[in-house]
């Protein structure tokens, strides 16, 4: 896919919000997260239509599991959804998924599935759509360490190509244009390496409420921005 210089190749989006979304409008906090797996699914084809090659979602931290039982069941109960009943829609759409974060704590039919979705899709070559799901970006990059040492490569081996093929999915390129949603204005971890040179753009906007016009003035004012790349 030829890709403009206006568009990111890689997004990333931190979708917060949910929660506060189900209060303010008298909802279970659990249909918070139900819309805003759906709006992932929409959001990331509509980004993919408008040429960006990879978009990569923050669902789940290795954080969120010290949430209570039933919200942590939930959620891997939508991620089961997505990597299921979502993979033909997909499919159809051409979206490849792939999965980044430890499979420490998750379930082995929540493993399985994570399998199939990536085989079913892997030869789908129009866009990416990276699933961050019991990730934290310290632990991409102490998992990333092990791995080195593992290979026994010496001090002075070890470089940043290096570093990059030890990362979950390696083949991911860096982050372009990082969405956060919620009003907050931190990166909480989320991909730590490759957001060194990413455009940061905050929303107010809560999650399940951000809509395909919304992704679009983000993707506007990526356009207009001038990326030095610490030139």
């Amino acid at each position: 896919m030829q890709q403009s210089n206006n568009v990111p190749v890689h997004l990333g989006l931190i979708l917060d919000g949910n929660r506060r979304w189900a209060r303010e409008h008298g909802l279970p906090t659990l249909e918070g997260h139900s819309r805003g797996y759906d709006n992932l699914r929409e959001i990331a084809k509509a980004a993919i239509n408008r040429g960006v090659s990879y978009v990569s979602a923050y669902i789940f931290s290795t954080e969120n599991w010290s949430r209570t039982p039933k919200e942590v069941k939930y959620l891997m109960d939508l991620a089961y959804r997505m990597l299921t009943k979502d993979i033909p829609e997909l499919n159809k759409e051409q979206i490849r998924v792939v999965w980044l974060g430890g499979r420490e704590k998750v379930s082995n039919k929540l493993l399985k599935a994570i399998e199939r979705a990536e085989e079913a899709t892997k030869g789908n070559s129009r866009g990416t759509l990276a699933l961050c799901f019991n990730y934290g970006g310290q632990e991409e990059l102490v998992d990333a360490t092990r791995k080195i040492i593992g290979q026994g490569l010496a001090p002075t081996e070890i470089n940043k190509e290096v570093l990059a093929a030890a990362l979950y999915a390696p083949d991911i390129p860096p982050v372009d244009l990082l969405v956060r949603t919620s009003g907050e204005r931190r990166l909480s971890g989320f991909m730590m390496y490759r957001t060194a040179y990413a455009e940061l753009y905050f929303t107010d906007t809560y999650w399940p409420d951000f809509s395909i016009q919304d992704l679009d003035a983000a993707l506007a004012e990526y356009a207009d921005r001038e990326r030095r790349l610490g030139k």
